[in-house]
């Protein structure tokens, strides 16, 4: 499946073992397995009120808090089984429960959950208040200034003239060795369009720079939202699509809509696993 290019590999896992860290690295493999950003599994709720649960994958087999792009697709998911009706569900994600609106055309509405911007809980290493704007060095003494937010899971934001020409794949890893930020950071760098548009590019955990990212849609439009840039309900334009984000005020939960499409389907060959080298 994907949300706006983010492409998942979601797997069926009521009745089957959770994928082992071998397996995911064979599915997200793009020549040899599946090819994919992220591994979804959906499993039985773990609240009472929700159709189902979720765990999260990256391709080196790292577990994930959060996938917003991957939530989207989990609801088409249990829509088309069957365990989700009516136009509104809840869902268990590993960073909490999630409500979902069905907004028809294989369009979705997530609640994300309050983003955070307090320093221990992104967190970050060497800062005890929240800044607007935070620095560090990094390898070859390039300064960097960057916001940092939880959206779930750890995002870095850039302000950029032009994301285009931004070196994303440079201060994407680097960000994320540079031992403030945790290295399972997600770096996005965001240029603001006017106060109704945002585009942006997100260098990934696990994944490198991807197509979207729906945490880093939320994560960017939040910091801008709070420095008083944009409106506080913006699209969000990334190489892969649009999403749209809204996030009415501090105290509520920031929502994501945008879409999800199923690609193909079928059954692992899991003798390929036997002779691979990892």
């Amino acid at each position: 499946m994907h949300g706006a290019g983010n492409d998942v590999v979601v797997l069926d896992l009521r009745e089957v073992p959770e994928p082992s860290a071998a397996l995911c690295r064979y599915l997200s493999d793009r020549h040899m397995g599946v090819g994919c950003d992220m591994i979804l599994g959906i499993a039985a709720p773990r609240s009472a009120q929700a159709v189902a649960s979720y765990r999260i994958w990256t391709p080196d087999g790292s577990p994930s808090m959060q996938c917003g792009n991957g939530a989207r697709c989990v609801a088409a998911w249990v829509v088309r089984a069957g365990l989700a009706t009516g136009d509104r569900f809840l869902l268990d994600s590993p960073s909490g429960t999630h409500a979902v609106d069905v907004l028809g055309g294989q369009r979705f509405r997530v609640a994300m959950g309050i983003p955070a911007f307090a320093p221990d809980r992104i967190p970050l290493a060497g800062f005890e208040s929240e800044q607007d704007l935070y620095e560090v060095d990094l390898t070859g003494g390039r300064r960097i200034r960057f916001a940092a937010v939880s959206t779930g899971n750890p995002h870095a934001v850039l302000e950029v003239d032009d994301e285009t020409g931004a070196p994303v794949a440079e201060i994407g890893p680097a960000l994320q060795n540079s031992r403030v930020l945790p290295p399972t950071v997600n770096v996005g760098f965001v240029k603001v369009v006017n106060r109704k548009r945002l585009t942006l590019r997100v260098y990934e955990y696990g994944a490198g720079e991807t197509l979207a990212c729906g945490t880093g849609a939320c994560a960017a439009a939040a910091v801008m939202m709070r420095r008083g840039r944009v409106d506080r309900s913006v699209s969000v334009a990334l190489p892969g699509g649009e999403l749209d984000i809204a996030w009415p005020d501090e105290q509520a939960p920031i929502m994501m809509s945008g879409p999800a499409a199923f690609v193909f389907e079928g059954r692992l060959d899991t003798s390929a696993l036997v002779n691979r080298p990892d």
